[in-house]
């Protein structure tokens, strides 16, 4: 199995400054285009995790790529190209300092807060009696900040608005942007047997346009179900079989970790590495219905620059 790529520092023409992220490493370009290198790092809990996992950044870049070109008819977005697996190009723009999470089903962070007692998460009403996993009427959008280091914090429409971090007429379009997204990769998704759960949107503005940024409908921002036997294992409490990175926090939790203060990340071994490597394409290949086919691994710094200064040439700045 391939290397993992970790960590990136090129240098472009034009470049001004280099953002690493917990995943992505973002080169800015004049400040009119972003470089985004994804790398193979994954995080859980917000806590960038000590091994990386082969293949990720190519299946996390190329699932994203597809689903972008999959909904430009709905919300324009950021992509220019793909001049590698692992890279997209696009168009710089300000990101809306809030994720719009959106859910299908009780399951993940709103289960554990249900689980908890609670019955209102950002400002959303949840009835009594549900169960884990259990289908919600309709789909709830349940906001979060969009922190640059640590925790994302649940947020309330109400509060969003209130801080003025988004404007209340460009809120209301992000709302609908979202349900209208969440609605296609619904249809996708059920294409292919799966279900999708739940799963998060960036946005952003340039030129006073919406523009939809980031990845989407990936393993990291996503959380898909295997629709066969899902209403019968919801009947009988069984853990549902899902295809996301909710796996890996499920592994930690096991092994005594949940990103807070004082706990120590589990060690891992090549074992669970390479089970984590093989559940992202099995994704890929489940949701997008392509067979996975590694790049070439030979040098892939090399490689991976090299198509990005090819791909610049052909972009006047």
């Amino acid at each position: 199995m391939s290397e993992a790529i970790v960590k990136t520092n090129f240098s472009f023409p034009g470049q001004k400054n280099l953002y690493t992220g917990k995943v992505r490493d973002v080169y800015n370009i004049d400040d009119k285009l972003l470089i985004m290198v994804v790398t193979d790092r994954i995080s859980a809990f917000d806590v960038v995790l000590p091994e990386g996992i082969p293949y990720k950044g190519q299946v996390l870049n190329q699932i994203a790529s597809k689903f972008l070109d999959a909904t430009s008819d709905i919300v324009p977005n950021w992509k220019l190209g793909s001049p590698d697996p692992m890279v997209t190009v696009g168009h710089k723009v300000d990101p809306f300092m809030v994720e719009m999470v959106i859910r299908g089903y009780l399951t993940g962070h709103i289960w554990r807060e249900y689980k908890a007692g609670k019955r209102s998460v950002c400002g959303v009403e949840l009835p009594d009696g549900m169960k884990e996993h259990q289908k919600f009427d309709r789909p709830v959008i349940t906001p979060t900040t969009k922190a640059m280091e640590g925790h994302d914090e649940d947020i309330s429409r109400e509060e969003i608005l209130e801080l003025g971090l988004v404007p209340g007429p460009e809120y209301e379009q992000l709302e609908k942007f979202t349900y209208a997204l969440f609605e296609r990769g619904t249809r996708m998704a059920a294409d292919k047997g799966l279900i999708l759960v739940d799963t998060k949107y960036e946005f952003g503005r340039k030129d006073g346009k919406i523009y939809l940024i980031d990845e989407i409908h990936t393993p990291d921002s996503s959380r898909y179900f295997y629709s066969d036997g899902y209403e019968q294992r919801l009947a009988n409490d069984e853990p549902q079989r899902q295809l996301s990175k909710e796996f890996v926090r499920e592994w930690l939790i096991a092994n005594g970790f949940q990103g807070k203060e004082g706990q120590r990340v589990p060690e891992m071994g090549r074992d669970i590495i390479n089970r984590i490597s093989k559940r992202y394409i099995e994704l890929f290949e489940r949701i997008t219905g392509e067979t996975f086919y590694p790049a070439d691994d030979k040098n892939v710094p090399v490689r991976i620059e090299r198509n990005i200064l090819d791909f610049l040439t052909g972009i006047p700045l």
